[in-house]
């Protein structure tokens, strides 16, 4: 499988690399998809899934050059036949995933059948994920609480043998410090990536590689 599992998006030089590196063809030339699907489970969800395609708030992730860009609304799925968007999904260069609620995006990823397809679509498709898209794809996530799902339900695919904890430092997170991850990870019987917005985490066929132009540490209970 090829990951690319930011903090904040394509932030920086060598996250952007990195990208380009795992496609193997500049993003003027790829094609992508955007899944903003676990943003809604959020309080003004619908505008900042605009402002997230429009490139109006944060770091690149959707406006920065594609050759193609559409969207890809996991909660339409299961009413939609499959051979409507698997062969979309399937010949598509990037799958990008947004940040929001993690059961809530957990849960669509089960609904919708996506999270079936993943392991043999990942072979060729680079899975791009910014936040709790992200987190998603470990064995660690988290909850706003802003869904009617079961409590029980499911909050991360657990398709990795990690947690990443994103935005250290962040000024819209200030509970978000080094000290505060720590202690959360301390909680947590795996290995944890605590990474700030100028990070993501590259993995390649199951190898674990760091990419980083900022602050990042790997916490082993």
């Amino acid at each position: 499988m090829k990951l690319l599992l930011t903090s904040a998006g394509i932030s920086n030089t060598s996250i952007h690399n990195a990208l380009v590196d795992f496609m193997g063809k500049p993003v003027s030339e790829a094609s992508a998809l955007f899944v903003p699907t676990a943003i809604y489970a959020l309080p003004g969800g619908a505008d900042i899934a605009r402002r997230v395609i429009n490139g109006s708030i944060g770091d690149p992730f959707c406006e920065m050059g594609w050759k193609s860009l559409g969207v890809l609304e996991l909660t339409a799925l299961p009413s939609i036949r499959q051979d409507l968007w698997v062969p979309m999904l399937q010949g598509t260069d990037a799958l990008l995933v947004g940040g929001g609620d993690c059961q809530y995006l957990t849960y669509w990823m089960q609904q919708s059948g996506l999270a079936d397809l993943l392991p043999s679509l990942l072979r060729k498709t680079v899975y791009v994920g910014l936040s709790a898209g992200s987190m998603v794809m470990t064995r660690f996530g988290t909850s706003y609480g802003g869904h009617t799902l079961p409590a029980e339900s499911g909050k991360s695919l657990g398709l990795l043998d990690f947690a990443i904890h994103p935005h250290l430092d962040h000024e819209w997170f200030p509970e978000n410090s080094l000290d505060n991850l720590e202690k959360l990870a301390a909680t947590i019987p795996l290995p944890s990536y605590i990474i700030d917005d100028q990070t993501a985490i590259k993995v390649t066929n199951g190898a674990v590689e760091v990419i980083s132009e900022g602050r990042w540490k790997l916490f082993t209970p």
